[in-house]
């Protein structure tokens, strides 16, 4: 038995259509579908999403700007057999 978690919405008919690869052709398989509504994750703030009150204003622009440093030449490898 395979298990696969899908996120999917409904569409304002309410109907739910899933298309989900299960790697089978021509075979008969059980489809057992369990649902739950979940809530928009956009709706909620930082904190509701358990991030620290503050932290996004406290550590973004928080890394001075990155610069890579020269780089050497590429080795020459010996080839595989």
């Amino acid at each position: 038995m395979q298990s696969i978690k899908l996120r999917s919405h409904v569409g304002s008919d309410g109907i739910l259509q899933l298309q989900v690869p299960v790697g089978h052709a021509d075979k008969d398989i059980e489809v057992i579908v369990i649902y739950q509504a979940v809530e928009a994750d956009s709706a909620k703030t930082p904190e509701e999403l358990g991030w620290l009150p503050g932290f996004f204003e406290r550590t973004a622009g928080s890394i001075p700007d990155l610069e890579r440093p020269p780089q050497e030449e590429l080795q020459q490898r010996e080839p595989l057999e």
